[in-house]
């Protein structure tokens, strides 16, 4: 059984790495619209047998229940590696052979860009695993079995890895995917977000309500990346 797992972090203290240029508010409200088209393309998945959310966050837990996914509560967070290691174990328990793990920051993220990375056909051990925009990152990873190795999420979290995929003597699958590699950390990435279509995400409706695309990008660009 192949299932899908969404770790959630109170949002109420995500994307630190943009305080620099977003207020607290603003981040806040930039997490809940990623949230937002997250939970739109996961809505479409049809490739996963079951679908986890591991959290401690309250307005996760509801989501998780109005969709009929199963719940992985947290006492505390500790780490995003640690909640998706606890979760990998819990998940193995309940019969799950492949688990797949995507973040909330991929605004662009589309069902069939999940499905697609459940397809792939690969023996136990195994790793697929989707690098972020600057190769340094991981932004989806699908082990088989979920406790192949311990996660490292972070600073260059792709290559560490390969690495314990390769000490593990694991069938290793890099899949590139430009919508899988969009993800939010930092005002580079903010940047080159803006630079994509977002008509049809929560994302983009928030950063042009909110005015933030006008102050990363001239006017006329941001609407025209934006709403074009």
């Amino acid at each position: 059984m192949r299932a899908l797992l969404l770790p959630v972090k109170d949002l109420r203290n995500a994307k630190k790495r943009l305080t620099d240029v977003l207020m607290p508010e603003e981040r806040f409200s930039l997490a809940e619209a990623m949230l937002a088209d997250t939970v739109r393309a996961v809505q479409g998945v049809r490739r996963a047998e079951k679908i986890f959310v591991i959290t401690n966050y309250e307005p996760a837990m509801q989501l998780a229940e109005e969709n009929g996914w199963e719940i992985l509560r947290e006492e505390q967070q500790i780490s995003e590696s640690h909640s998706v290691d606890t979760a990998s174990k819990l998940c193995e328990q309940r019969g799950v052979s492949g688990l797949l793990r995507v973040p909330l920051d991929l605004p662009l993220m589309q069902s069939a860009d999940i499905d697609e990375l459940l397809a792939v056909g690969c023996q136990a051990p195994s790793l697929i695993i989707v690098p972020s925009r600057d190769g340094t990152g991981t932004n989806a990873m699908l082990r088989t079995p979920p406790t192949l190795f311990s996660s490292h999420f972070g600073n260059r979290s792709f290559a560490k890895h390969l690495a314990e995929a390769e000490n593990s003597h694991a069938q290793i699958i890099v899949r590139r995917n430009p919508r899988l590699e969009m993800d939010v950390d930092d005002e580079g990435d903010l940047r080159a977000l803006l630079e994509h279509d977002l008509t049809a995400t929560e994302t983009g409706r928030w950063l042009r309500a909110s005015g933030v695309a006008a102050r990363f990008l001239p006017n006329m660009r941001a609407g025209a990346a934006i709403a074009r």
